[in-house]
């Protein structure tokens, strides 16, 4: 459980990056992903999700 408390900690570090050093290029980029279509949206989704299962099972085994 602790693993996962840390994990959470750093996902957290990792999204307050953008918005803290480059705010204006943060909202740029969030405003062009609200422009792409629900399509696009699930594939850039799910390709953070397999990237992400990836890193951690390497990580953590």
């Amino acid at each position: 459980m602790t693993s996962l408390w840390g994990a959470l900690a750093l996902v957290l570090v990792v999204e307050g990056l953008g918005p803290m050093l480059l705010p204006k290029q943060w909202r740029q980029m969030v405003m062009a992903l609200g422009e792409q279509s629900d399509t696009q949206l699930r594939r850039i989704g799910g390709c953070l999700v397999v990237i992400g299962c990836v890193l951690a099972y390497q990580f953590l085994t």
